[in-house]
């Protein structure tokens, strides 16, 4: 998958597109805050909070692995920021300005485990709109080859558990708010119908 595994000092990774182009499921505006202020927060502070540490020189993918292995306080603190980090940039690769519809192995793998895609949208806009307080809805493909939905709360990921994610959706509210307010179930259903980057996710199907 796309995403930036460099080594300290992380920097915050290109959009892998203008801020503008996902309006109007997603206005410039959110984008411009949650891309430039929220994300961008998380990779400086994983910054400060890692110099020093043994956790210092690890990829991105190391320090979440390890640092949800870690109980103390410290740790969860640099997971926490580590999580989000790597989940906002998983985030913005999900999503594509054109979404089309699934093809090739995601779409004989969606209608395989889910039925159809509208069936996999039904259960996976249940998952998301039901999370409680903020979180994220992800599709992963198991250790036994099916693909599942999971709902995380906060900055929990799949990755600190094994699992491997093809797509997710963030509905923590910064990630909507300022253009739906409290009507996270028409975000979700407009993401879905609109956004969802396909090909990333049969990419990360493998």
């Amino acid at each position: 998958m796309p995403l930036d595994k460099a080594k300290v000092p992380f920097t915050l990774p290109k959009l892998p597109y203008a801020e503008d182009a996902l309006a109007p499921v997603i206005s410039a505006k959110t984008i411009s805050f949650h891309y430039g202020k929220h994300h961008a927060t998380y990779v400086k502070t994983l910054n400060e909070l890692i110099a020093g540490t043994a956790y210092e020189g690890l990829s991105l993918d190391e320090i979440v692995v390890r640092a949800a292995a870690d109980k103390d306080a410290a740790a969860r603190k640099i997971f926490n920021n580590a999580a989000q980090a790597w989940n906002h940039d998983f985030y913005w690769h999900s999503m594509i300005p054109k979404s089309v519809a699934p093809a090739g192995k995601i779409k004989g793998a969606l209608e395989k485990n889910f039925g159809d895609l509208d069936a996999f949208k039904k259960a996976f806009a249940q998952a998301a709109v039901g999370q409680f307080g903020s979180g994220w809805t992800w599709l992963v493909k198991g250790k036994d080859g099916a693909l599942k939905i999971e709902a995380t709360s906060n900055a929990d990921t799949p990755i600190a558990h094994g699992g491997r994610p093809l797509l997710v959706v963030d509905v923590w509210e910064h990630a909507y708010y300022l253009d739906y307010q409290n009507r996270r179930a028409d975000h979700v259903a407009a993401w879905l119908d609109k956004l969802v980057n396909w090909s990333f996710a049969d990419q990360n199907l493998g």
